[in-house]
């Protein structure tokens, strides 16, 4: 399709309020004339679409946009190797609520692994740090309440040492646990033949025993003359295995994640969605524990996701995107080789009376903030308003029957989030070479505007 879509960007956003028909619906097809009618006034080429806008489901499938159709290049020479049994790809997931949930995340795990190979679950926190914390295709348990959760909350100012996934979990009580199991069901997850485990040491720190399959496999003192970051790995034959950790004392044991994996080529997709996150909190995460931990991860692709919340905020415009420059540039300077991807905010419609709501100006400020630091640092960006159909689209997602957006006109419905992932998947897979030659032309849309010696399965 040569169709450009900047006109779903802009649709709706010229409107004021709508009235909102709360009786349920089927999708309504979106009108070709009316996205090309809007393109002619827009100042930003928007994304094109990669299929025609569909009859039976909303969504519309669009490409990622970046400076010069290469943002996904690292990451199309990876899956390349993995597909060719030559190694693995791996793609980390940072964001918030849309992330956590592991929905849509959960599905490009599913059909990236499918088609290039299964590399394994990829990277968790062991113990649930809020009560809603879960993962698809792996099972969590804990008794979370005899840990405490180090994270960085609204109003915080201070470097909190958290680790990879923005968490460190924390007890003092002996017999604390944390435990996860491969999948029992399903086709997906059932699988791993490497653990790692990271912590932290610290002059007071405990022990904790690890078991795996029932059985104690090794002993861990967290004890060291200073505070450092620490790994454990484990090898163990391919197939069905439980990992569980167990504290032995009232000396702290400090825990940042684990990851479950496969020694073989494939696909590690690691989800690591806070609730309520903005991107800036990055930046109270402990500097050189986050480079460490994601230079240990090794990603070919990381993605944050953020913007949803940061549109209801009230700070400036010019320190958000202060902010979001130092995030960006935070990551590049852990992992140049890494291709980037902002997922913009969803569309976040304020209900001013009953069933009247209305465009939440913010938002599209925050894309252009996105749009504009994502293209100047060599990023792609992919427009979540733009996916969904435009400014005030989550009324029609959740009138609709069945419904892709839950009635707090913020979060997808699990509908919703599974159709972002098929849009996703085919906009991150968008013009990767069939040989992954990396001198071919990438597809993306580009714009004018500028503790143990073992290490993880190589790459």
């Amino acid at each position: 399709m040569g169709l450009a879509l900047a006109g779903v960007w802009t649709l709706g956003y010229g409107a004021a309020t709508t009235s909102a028909d709360t009786a349920t619906k089927a999708p309504a097809a979106i009108d070709e004339t009316g996205v090309l009618e809007a393109v002619k006034s827009a100042q930003r080429m928007g994304p094109r679409l990669l299929q025609p806008p569909p009859n039976d489901k909303l969504g519309l499938d669009i490409a990622i946009e970046d400076r010069d159709g290469q943002s996904m290049k690292a990451l199309h020479e990876a899956l390349a190797r993995a597909q060719a049994g030559e190694g693995q790809a791996r793609l980390v997931f940072f964001g918030a609520s849309h992330v956590a949930s592991d929905l849509f995340t959960g599905h490009i795990r599913r059909e990236l692994q499918a088609r290039f190979g299964d590399a394994g679950h990829g990277f968790v926190v062991p113990v649930h740090p809020w009560r809603t914390y879960r993962h698809r295709d792996i099972n969590i348990e804990s008794d979370a309440e005899r840990w405490e959760t180090h994270r960085i909350r609204v109003g915080d100012s201070e470097v909190e040492r958290v680790g990879l996934a923005g968490v460190a979990m924390a007890s003092s009580r002996p017999g604390s646990f944390g435990a996860v199991r491969t999948a029992e069901e399903g086709d997906h997850g059932r699988k791993a033949s490497f653990f790692e485990l990271y912590y932290l040491r610290t002059p007071r720190g405990g022990d904790l025993d690890v078991l795996i399959d029932g059985r104690r496999a090794r002993r861990i003192s967290t004890r060291a003359s200073s505070a450092e970051p620490a790994y454990a790995t484990f090898r163990v034959p391919d197939g069905p295995h439980s990992f569980e950790i167990r504290t032995l004392s009232k000396r702290p044991v400090w825990l940042f994640g684990l990851t479950v994996e496969r020694d073989q080529p494939g696909v590690v997709v690691d989800t690591l969605g806070i609730n309520g996150s903005r991107a800036r909190y990055q930046l109270l995460w402990d500097d050189a524990l986050y480079h460490e931990h994601l230079q240990r991860r090794d990603p070919d692709l990381v993605v944050l996701a953020y913007g949803t919340n940061e549109s209801g905020d009230e700070s400036p415009l010019e320190d958000y995107e202060r902010d979001l420059r130092a995030v960006i540039e935070r990551l590049r300077d852990a992992v140049p080789d890494a291709s980037c991807l902002l997922i913009g905010p969803s569309d976040r419609p304020t209900q001013v009376e009953d069933r009247v709501f209305e465009d939440r100006a913010r938002t599209a400020a925050v894309i252009s903030v996105q749009h504009r630091v994502a293209l100047e640092h060599g990023c792609g960006f992919f427009d979540l308003v733009a996916f969904q159909g435009g400014a005030l689209s989550t009324v029609q997602w959740a009138a609709s029957d069945p419904a892709y957006a839950s009635q707090d006109h913020i979060h997808y419905t699990r509908l919703g989030y599974q159709r972002l992932g098929e849009v996703l998947v085919s906009a991150l897979l968008d013009g990767m070479p069939p040989s992954g030659d990396s001198d071919a032309k990438t597809g993306s849309t580009a714009s004018a505007d500028a503790g143990s010696l073992d290490e993880p399965s190589a790459k």
